[in-house]
């Protein structure tokens, strides 16, 4: 294997301008950060986490609900994994095949993703919706399922007969998010939940202030396609479901969709987005093109470029979260490329791993990577640090480059120097933890 490492040249600390200045990543002025917050922020929303029995440790959540206090407005985005499981098809009927339509709960099981299980796996998710609708009272049809786990085990009934009674009596605003959040877990290290809050002054909604959060679940199999692994998003704004479905297309777009762990798309991937408008007495829903919406849409992708990050950062076995910007790009399409190129290339995750600043790996993703570029134009930093411009090695110190691999988030910048189309992709690096619980995951 022939690498390009930096290393062989003269150890110094460049004089070369970076690509861009380290800042850190800050929320707009119209979104304020709801400490704690997750699925349950939003007002008229609950949820909970118990043990069903889907686990064997019963000390591990495995089934969760959240559930609004009346039906509303939902939204969702589903894997386009052709081996899809058995409940995003029922989810996606339940919302009349077109991604949006009028839902009361979700419920998530986790040990078992119920997917190439057939006739018998459509059943058992439509009776998970019965299930839930009986307790819940609302219609079958407006509860949604969605399960990760183990694929191609048939999925028992058992556990949802007694788990959603219990789940539903656990349903809570206070410690309800949390749970749920723990009971969507498979290989996940530790929960992901975020919420902000935006005002409603000078949008229509003087004196209102809304609210969207929302928790996920993803650390293995992920490089997603309209979707994450599981993710439930709730706001009290009012939007309608053709409007949610629309801005939870663009949200995912640029978040969940920008993620990859391994390059590969799980078989259940689901987001769903519910909106009641709780938070005010009006029943003038936020309209395309109002600022109501604009704003409200700047917060849903907020969270999940928020949920989305946790997700990267929490890959399985890793130890630093990768951000990869590429710039200079020709067309969108090329930058999307290039930088899905460095995330999941094996040879960039591990040399972050082993703290190397090998560069050449980067040159050679995005040179394989299909984007229209040439060598001469190409620039790459590495942790701020210039390493290569107009595709030659710029000296750098190797000490300094050491330290700065500390740092929990690693960025590794991309000027191709082709046109102003960019992009960025979260993804983490390639430990020997990585093996060790894919070897072993289903025992």
């Amino acid at each position: 294997m022939t690498d390009t490492h930096a290393a062989s040249a003269p150890s110094s600390t460049s004089s070369v301008a970076p690509l861009r200045a380290e800042t850190a990543a800050q929320l707009p002025d119209t979104l304020a950060v709801v400490e704690g917050g997750g699925v349950t922020s939003a007002r008229g929303f609950r949820a909970a986490g118990v043990h069903a029995g889907f686990r064997k440790d019963p000390n591990r959540f495995d089934l969760a609900l959240v559930a609004a206090d009346k039906p509303c407005a939902c939204a969702a985005v589903f894997t386009q994994n052709v081996f899809c499981a058995a409940p995003v098809t029922v989810s996606r009927e339940h919302l009349e095949d077109c991604g949006y339509g009028i839902a009361q709960a979700v419920v998530v099981n986790s040990g078992n993703a119920n997917a190439a299980t057939g006739e018998r796996g459509l059943a058992a998710a439509r009776e998970t919706a019965a299930i839930a609708s009986d307790v819940l009272g609302c219609a079958p049809t407006e509860v949604l399922v969605a399960s990760t786990g183990v694929i191609g085990e048939h999925l028992p009934l058992e556990p949802f007969a007694t788990g959603i009674p219990l789940a539903a009596l656990e349903l809570s605003v206070a410690s309800g998010g949390a749970n749920a959040a723990r009971a969507i877990m498979t290989t996940d290290t530790r929960p992901k939940e975020a919420s902000v809050t935006f005002s409603g002054d000078g949008i229509g909604y003087d004196g209102c202030t809304f609210t969207v959060g929302g928790m996920a679940k993803g650390s293995g199999m992920i490089m997603p396609n309209m979707a994450t692994m599981i993710a439930v998003l709730t706001t009290d704004a009012p939007v309608r479901p053709d409007a949610l479905h629309a801005a939870l297309s663009r949200a995912a777009g640029r978040s969940f969709n920008k993620v990859t762990v391994d390059s590969d798309t799980s078989t259940n991937d689901s987001c769903f987005l519910f909106s009641n408008g709780g938070a005010t007495s009006s029943t003038v829903p936020f309209h395309p093109g109002s600022p109501a919406l604009a704003r409200f849409e700047q917060a849903l992708e907020a969270v999940c470029q928020n949920l989305a990050r946790q997700m990267a950062a929490d890959g399985e076995g890793a130890t630093r979260l990768v951000t990869v910007n590429v710039t200079g790009a020709a067309t969108p399409a090329d930058a999307d490329a290039a930088a899905r190129a460095v995330a999941n290339s094996p040879l960039v995750k591990t040399a972050v791993y082993g703290h190397d600043a090998n560069w050449g790996r980067v040159a050679m993703a995005i040179g394989k990577s299909g984007a229209a570029f040439r060598q001469e134009d190409a620039a790459i930093d590495i942790m701020g640090l210039p390493v290569c411009r107009g595709g030659l090695t710029v000296p750098f110190d190797e000490d300094e480059a050491l330290r700065r691999f500390e740092n929990p988030e690693i960025a590794i910048d991309v000027d191709l120097g082709a046109g102003d189309a960019a992009t960025t992709v979260w993804t983490c690096d390639f430990s020997h933890d990585y093996v060790t619980i894919n070897g072993d995951y289903r025992s």
